[in-house]
């Protein structure tokens, strides 16, 4: 029997997205009433989401529940079927799970294809580039080197940068870290959260990784499939300082034990290996 979980009418989606983010005016507007690729498929039902400057909210849910398609809309990189986006970041980036970069460039002309179209001296241009190798761990001579000649925590790290050089406002992040070992993900957390903290920096992020969203979030919002909608939204209340693995470990446990979430993840006796 297919999963059917009951689903978060958009009424009390937006009064839940009131309350939520009542201390600070939304920085971005999400509302879609219906999204599909093909007339007769539904992909996303009713979803609403209000972000707050500053916040950092991931989604999470199974393989093909829509969490990439609601970022797309979100980013403005996908037209809702019926639906409206209403942003207020000055400047948006979006960084996908591949790092994109163009092969026949450096890394340097990589980090800069961002400038591309706007308006910036080459004064400004040399500060934000040096800016953000050294972020991100780049010497001089790696500057000059092909994506061929770098590592893949290297590659991924250039295309953080090369988000992070137009200083943006809003960030849209779509699995960026799965392909990365343990120690490279806890490297690439701790640059995207230091340039969060230092510019005030909203970020809406897709991930497959339970514990990965409870690192990193300040909410987090469960949606299920068929067609894609919010099931569930939590807040993560401790600061983003104090969060221990052990902390994190319990709020995980706490989540997977809520019975429809484990039943969308597959997640009975979860605590069992096999």
């Amino acid at each position: 029997m297919m999963f059917d979980p009951q689903r978060l009418p958009l009424e009390q989606q937006e009064r839940e997205q009131e309350s939520m983010t009542a201390p600070k005016a939304p920085i971005l507007k999400v509302k879609v009433t219906d999204h599909r690729y093909h007339p007769l498929q539904q992909v996303l039902d009713e979803c609403a989401l209000d972000i707050g400057k500053g916040e950092i909210v991931s989604l999470i849910g199974p393989s093909g529940c829509g969490k990439s398609t609601f970022l797309k809309i979100a980013a403005g990189l996908l037209e809702p079927s019926d639906g409206k986006v209403c942003s207020k970041a000055g400047e948006s980036a979006v960084l996908f799970q591949e790092h994109r970069l163009l092969p026949w460039k450096s890394l340097r002309d990589n980090m800069s294809f961002g400038f591309k179209g706007r308006a910036l001296s080459e004064d400004e241009k040399n500060r934000r580039l040096e800016k953000a190798a050294k972020i991100m761990g780049f010497v001089s001579t790696d500057m000059e080197k092909y994506p061929s000649e770098l590592s893949g925590g290297m590659r991924q790290r250039a295309a953080l940068a090369r988000a992070l050089v137009i200083e943006p406002d809003m960030l849209f992040l779509d699995e960026p870290f799965s392909a990365l070992d343990i120690g490279r993900r806890r490297e690439m957390y701790r640059l995207l959260l230091g340039e969060v903290r230092q510019r005030h920096c909203t970020v809406l992020m897709v991930t497959h990784d339970v514990f990965e969203a409870l690192c990193l979030s300040d909410r987090v919002i469960v949606m299920a499939p068929d067609p894609g909608c919010f099931l569930k939204q939590i807040n993560v209340d401790i600061p983003l300082d104090q969060r221990t693995r052990h902390l994190v470990a319990d709020l995980e446990a706490e989540l997977l034990a809520d019975q429809q979430v484990a039943d969308l993840f597959k997640m009975q006796n979860w605590d069992q290996v096999l």
